[in-house]
């Protein structure tokens, strides 16, 4: 059984035993709160019959010799043994899904690690060729006014890195248009390239400073890698094209 299954069948029984403990807990608290009326109307009915004997002159009014029943401590005493119960159960509950919050982290590391090898492996077997003039491009620190622009996001999501699993085992290259975009999306996020879709996995920048979309996804433009050099989209690549065939 591989490490997403074991987590997967581990998550779906968290649930129920969730629910059994906050079942658990909401009875201690009926308990707790019934045994606690009781032993308020217990001291007070015991308070009440003590200044009763202190006014009629049967006993003196010494604090160090009064005290409650031995019935109201022991309630007393079963009150915070109830409480202890509670918390124990609590911390119980909140152990029980840190766990498997490390155990989903430990999972996207070795997903993200696993990735990462893909993509150094498909570079060293492609073996581009350098540019003429020996220089490689990244971002776009060296492009006047919109340097740094080329970047590269992952999706966090446990959905959505669940959904690449299958797809990367299939595929040596990691395709960002074939993820599955499960997520709930921002109405207010903005949208890029052709696909009029937000942010997500590789993209690239068009160097055409007027560019209207300006953002592609690798898959969208037919990329594998970051593009060496100056980039233009299919778009503005067509109009320079046509600008110089004038």
């Amino acid at each position: 059984m591989s490490f997403l299954d074991e987590f997967q069948a581990n998550l779906e029984s968290l649930p129920n035993i969730l629910q059994k403990k906050y079942a658990l807990l909401r009875d201690l608290d009926k308990s707790l709160q019934e045994i606690q009326r009781q032993n308020e109307q217990r001291c007070e009915q015991e308070i009440e019959d003590l200044m009763r004997e202190i006014r009629a002159g049967n006993i003196t009014p010494n604090t160090s010799l009064i005290r409650f029943s031995d019935d109201a401590l022991d309630e007393q005493k079963h009150s915070i043994r109830i409480a202890d119960e509670k918390v124990a159960l609590a911390v119980q509950a909140y152990d029980l899904v840190d766990t498997h919050i490390q155990q989903l982290d430990q999972y996207l590391k070795n997903f993200d690690e696993e990735l990462r090898r893909e993509r150094d492996s498909v570079a060293t077997t492609a073996s581009p060729a350098p540019t003429l003039d020996g220089s490689t491009k990244s971002g776009r620190s060296s492009e006047g006014g919109r340097g740094g622009r080329k970047k590269t996001r992952l999706a966090t999501a446990a959905a959505a890195a669940a959904a690449a699993v299958t797809e990367a085992a299939a595929t040596p290259v990691a395709n960002p248009t074939g993820m599955e975009l499960d997520l709930p999306v921002d109405p207010n996020e903005p949208t890029y390239c052709v696909c009029n879709q937000v942010s997500y996995g590789e993209m690239v920048a068009c160097d055409n400073p007027n560019c209207k979309i300006e953002w592609f996804h690798f898959g969208c433009v037919g990329l594998k890698e970051q593009p060496k050099g100056k980039w233009y989209c299919p778009d503005c690549a067509a109009l320079k094209n046509r600008r110089k065939g004038r």
